[in-house]
């Protein structure tokens, strides 16, 4: 198994270098105010922020976001570790063999070994459609102990947080974002020569250490007319991009030289990316997870065809399995996701759900279920399920605790729901974080069956809803 690592980025350009030198990142967004952290950092040595430094400056932003990565996967780590209650284990497709409907013995599982229905604590569960189906409950703290996960790996993950400037006539230009900033910048880089730094930060999860380092090169533009500029802005290219121009994109054919690093001007540099690297312990090859010439994973659309957004990158894991039950399950390693709810102050009784209104381009775009997605390589269930919960809704592991999960086991894939509840005290403020969500809402418990839901959660609610009852109803017990 290679080294996991985290980008704290969701720059297209510095996933596409990385996957072409053989590593797909798990892209992590740090959502760090990059103003502020430059305010901060400008404060703490006594000067103001035009008195930084481009290299100072990129550096400040490399490493704050790397940090802000690394404290989310902090309060992933705490929200597993602390996670109470049971795991129950459904296994849809034993059923169906128990029905004399197919045979499984040849499907592989994930977990390995062949269900044995003769060892306890193995029982036969009535669903709500009256189906006998078996199943295991086991206390969830053994599942943890058995599958570590990324944030008890002895080695990594890698984090890595990247940021850049370009320097031209003395100042220092981020990304225009309009395009009258661009189209003012662009007349001055015509014919001119000027500085792109890259500031890069890698933390070891695993041992808390941390490297630095920047990288730098001159860049020498040709001349571009009016018309090019506005063409070039009329690509929407240059908006979003330090600097207004890019290497590999339609601004390559107006940059005539180049005296440094090309990877930097891209946005991440692999050579000095190797480098920090090693000063961790950590070989470069053992960050390789894609063979040689491998295309990025099939779409999540499911054939939907309605296309996703440009933005939307793969994550390791993506992909699609074709299941013993006839059917596609999104997530080479399974998938999994947070049924969060609410419960009432005095009563303790449940009141409320997060629910997803899932993206139209999405498979059964246009549904109501709840926030989660594929597993990545080398995570947990639970893991994966408060990592996409956060990335889609907005929902913050430290405010969180778990205190269950349901895993439907189809042998060679599987999903897990993770019960949660707010914690006392604390509250959720669900909001869509990427481009996977409509809408994310607390939805009243008994409105759920009146949504439109996705076709698992229409199944699964009744025990759903009657397990977050009897878990709440414990709680206030205890």
């Amino acid at each position: 198994m290679s080294i996991p690592m985290i980008l704290a980025s969701k720059s297209q350009p510095r996933r596409d270098v990385l996957y072409a030198a053989g590593i797909c990142p798990t892209i992590r967004v740090s959502h760090v105010d990059e103003p502020a952290a430059l305010e901060k950092a400008a404060a703490e040595r006594g000067v103001t922020v035009d008195q930084l430094n481009v290299e100072q400056r990129v550096m400040i932003l490399a490493e704050a976001k790397a940090q802000a990565v690394h404290q989310a996967y902090r309060d992933v780590a705490d929200a597993t570790a602390s996670a109470t209650g049971e795991r129950v284990i459904a296994y849809p497709l034993q059923a169906a063999e128990l029905r004399g409907e197919m045979n499984v013995a040849d499907i592989p599982r994930q977990s390995g070994a062949p269900l044995d229905y003769s060892k306890a604590p193995i029982a036969m569960t009535r669903d709500f459609s009256g189906v006998d189906m078996p199943t295991v409950t086991e206390p969830i703290s053994n599942v943890i102990a058995m599958q570590p996960g990324l944030t008890r790996a002895s080695s990594g993950p890698l984090i890595v947080g990247c940021d850049s400037m370009f320097l031209l006539d003395g100042e220092c230009y981020g990304k225009p974002h309009s395009v009258e900033v661009a189209r003012e910048r662009l007349r001055r880089m015509s014919g001119a020569t000027g500085e792109l730094w890259t500031g890069h930060c890698v933390i070891d999860f695993a041992s808390g250490r941390v490297e630095r380092g920047a990288s730098h090169a001159v860049v020498r533009f040709g001349e571009f007319s009016d018309r090019d500029i506005e063409r070039y802005i009329a690509t929407g290219e240059p908006l979003e991009v330090a600097g207004s121009f890019t290497l590999e994109g339609f601004g390559g054919a107006f940059i005539d030289g180049i005296d440094g690093d090309p990877h930097g001007i891209i946005g991440i540099s692999l050579p000095l990316l190797r480098r920090l690297v090693g000063k961790l312990g950590v070989d470069w090859t053992d960050l390789w997870n894609v063979a040689r010439g491998e295309s990025a994973p099939e779409d999540k659309t499911g054939g939907s065809g309605v296309v996703p957004p440009k933005e939307n990158v793969h994550q390791p894991g993506d992909g699609w399995i074709d299941c013993a039950c006839g059917r596609k399950h999104w997530g080479l390693n399974g998938a999994s996701g947070v049924l969060l709810a609410r419960r009432d102050p005095k009563s303790g009784e449940v009141t409320s759900v997060v629910m997803q209104h899932r993206a139209a381009w999405s498979a059964e775009g246009g549904t109501w279920g709840i926030p989660g997605g594929a597993t990545a390589n080398g995570e947990s269930p639970i893991e994966g399920a408060l990592r996409e919960s956060y990335e889609e809704a907005n929902i913050t592991p430290e405010d969180i605790e778990v205190v269950g999960s349901y895993r439907e086991d189809h042998g060679p894939w599987a999903y897990t729901t993770v019960f949660a509840f707010e914690k006392p005290g604390h509250r959720v403020v669900p909001r869509a974080n990427d481009d996977e969500s409509m809408e994310i809402e607390w939805v009243p418990i008994d409105e759920v069956p009146d949504r439109k839901l996705l076709t698992a959660m229409r199944t699964d609610w009744p025990r759903f809803a009657e397990r977050l009852h009897a878990l709440a109803a414990a709680a206030r017990c205890s």
